[in-house]
């Protein structure tokens, strides 16, 4: 799958009450949070793009920001895999015309399961018909079911599709079971379950220096601090304008020297260049190591040697698409 750097042109996103344009109107919905957009996620995306297409109508994705989980459990951390904008450019790959974006708020989750088919589905979207999961739930109180949209549907002129749960190799998709990969560090599971290469974007900022008093440079990157992925070193790719360069990553408090917040730095191999102030996209090729302390600076810069040449034979592995 080819990601976008951003949201095409021709992708619309709808948000709360905006008009639906003529070519939108009547559509094909898959609803979900969609945190991730897994193999199980595109699954619902695919069947409503081919839902759309056999009745010459649009393919959209029916999405919820924030994640209900932080609206329900504000003070729980919420490891998203996926922020809205990089949501949006998935979708955008996955093939869809469009998205349309709910506010999660107090006003949506008093809405009834039935007011939320006749105001949004129907009296604003004007569905052809919707594609849902097995598990999903929606209204106030989580009362509205897969069986409750059917009956829906058939009162109100919509089709309604209801998949299983997608597995992948044995293992059942979902975004928990992405998000308990990462949180091992087990990118190359997570990364298979997905589909693509996880990766996070950020503006570099400054930090200590120290990578660059060490002999290695690194760029920082602050991420939400609710991330998930285990404390470690990771072979990656960053894009940087346009350009790839294969690196490795420390993601992690830095236990050698400070122990501090959580940060994400970056050396790209083979790069000379200011990348201050530059957004970087950093994809997670495979894990390394965990984070640890070592007996001294000098046994650091060893190990971050035999680091980056295992970076590359991870990176190598990758393009030859051998595990």
């Amino acid at each position: 799958m080819t990601i976008p750097p951003a949201i095409p042109a021709a992708f619309s996103v709808l948000r709360d009450g905006d008009p639906v344009p003529a070519r939108l109107a009547g559509g094909f919905v898959a609803i979900g949070n969609f945190d991730g957009i897994h193999r199980g996620h595109r699954a619902a995306l695919n069947l409503a793009i081919a839902r759309a297409r056999e009745a010459g109508s649009a393919a959209l994705a029916l999405t919820f920001e924030p994640h209900p989980r932080r609206f329900f459990l504000p003070q729980a951390p919420t490891f998203r895999l996926t922020p809205e904008p990089i949501k949006l450019r998935l979708f955008a790959a996955a093939g869809l015309d469009g998205a349309v974006v709910l506010l999660f708020d107090a006003a949506l989750a008093s809405h009834s399961a039935e007011d939320f088919v006749s105001e949004i589905l129907v009296g604003w979207l004007k569905v052809g018909g919707v594609v849902v999961g097995d598990n999903f739930h929606f209204g106030k109180r989580r009362l509205g079911t897969p069986a409750k949209l059917r009956e829906e549907g058939a009162r109100r002129g919509f089709r309604v599709d209801v998949l299983d749960r997608v597995t992948w190799r044995g293992t059942p998709v979902s975004s928990g079971t992405v998000r308990v990969a990462l949180g091992a560090g087990d990118v190359a599971g997570a990364n298979d379950l997905l589909g693509y290469r996880w990766f996070v974007e950020g503006e570099v900022i400054r930090g200590a220096a120290r990578g660059r008093e060490l002999g290695f440079p690194t760029a920082n990157i602050a991420l939400d601090p609710d991330c998930g992925l285990r404390h470690g070193i990771y072979a990656a790719r960053v894009t940087v304008e346009g350009v790839s360069h294969d690196a490795v990553a420390s993601f992690g408090r830095r236990p050698q020297f400070d122990n501090g917040a959580p940060l994400l730095e970056v050396m790209l191999f083979d790069f000379s260049g200011d990348l201050y102030g530059k957004t970087l996209n950093v994809e997670f090729a495979g894990f390394i190591r965990p984070e640890e302390k070592f007996a001294s600076v000098e046994a650091l810069k060893a190990r971050m040697t035999v680091d980056l040449d295992e970076a590359r034979a991870i990176l190598a592995r990758d393009r030859a698409g051998k595990p």
